[in-house]
């Protein structure tokens, strides 16, 4: 697991790289500490993204992260990942780790469905069988086997992510930081893409995720959840707590604008 401290007054460029540190050794693959992070309007003063935000995720769960629009999901699994640097506060994730994007168009790149998933395989010393063998694991585990020598471009959206997240556990990643896989996907592709993760947790004790979603039905698949307004962590827990504090803060939102 790698430390990062980082200074009490440094606001850094959009994909600033999380730099590495000493190992620490627990049960959590996902620990930050009280992390903030602002952005430099033109002409005005800083405007706080983050405000003193805190989490843990236990090695080996399947975790969700949740909250209105603009209260600072994406910004936080941002600085997990390493593409953004918080402007205070500690970090601490397990290595390797994968980010996976919204849109899948931007990490899928290869012509097939097998060389894309091996693609970061390059930067390992592996032999030709090695590689066939994490390819085949990873599609297994995604429920793509048979698709491995079709072509990205016949792909639906879904099964692209798919394949995303394939590359990713090919690459052996611990973590892995999903940022709204399924916010454009239909049904069909949706649940697709949220099985397949939770299939990769519960064959490998060793991967950790960490899922950025608007969607209440999506905690029936998670271990524990996160609940963001305003830029802080209201709530974490478990995900049938997480869920029902969340409908009755949309209850009593709506009962008040309707009195």
């Amino acid at each position: 697991m790698n430390l990062t401290r980082f200074p009490q007054r440094f606001v850094a460029p959009f994909c600033a790289t999380v730099p590495t540190s000493t190992a620490r050794v627990d049960n959590f693959a996902i620990e930050g500490h009280n992390l903030n992070f602002s952005f430099t309007a033109t002409h005005t003063q800083d405007v706080p993204v983050l405000r003193d935000c805190s989490i843990r995720i236990p090695r080996g769960e399947f975790w969700m992260l949740l909250g209105p629009n603009g209260c600072g999901k994406s910004t936080l699994l941002k600085i997990l990942a390493g593409l953004l640097t918080p402007t205070s506060g500690t970090v601490y994730v397990n290595e390797p780790k994968s980010f996976v994007f919204q849109n899948p168009d931007h990490q899928v790149v290869m012509p097939t469905v097998d060389a894309d998933v091996a693609f970061g395989l390059g930067k390992i010393n592996l032999t030709r069988d090695e590689v066939r063998c994490r390819v085949s694991r990873a599609l297994q585990a995604v429920g793509l086997i048979d698709y491995m020598k079709r072509s990205v471009q016949t792909l639906s959206g879904g099964q692209k992510q798919r394949v995303a997240i394939a590359g990713a556990l090919a690459e052996a990643c611990q973590v892995l930081l999903l940022d709204e896989l399924t916010t454009f996907l239909d049904e069909t592709d949706q649940i697709g893409v949220i099985k397949a993760v939770r299939n990769s947790l519960d064959t490998s004790a060793e991967v950790t995720a960490l899922w950025v979603t608007h969607r209440l039905e999506e905690l029936e698949y998670a271990d524990g959840a996160i609940y963001m307004e305003d830029g802080k962590v209201v709530k974490q827990g478990d995900a049938p707590s997480i869920r029902s504090f969340i409908e009755a803060r949309q209850s009593a939102y709506i009962n008040q604008i309707n009195s």
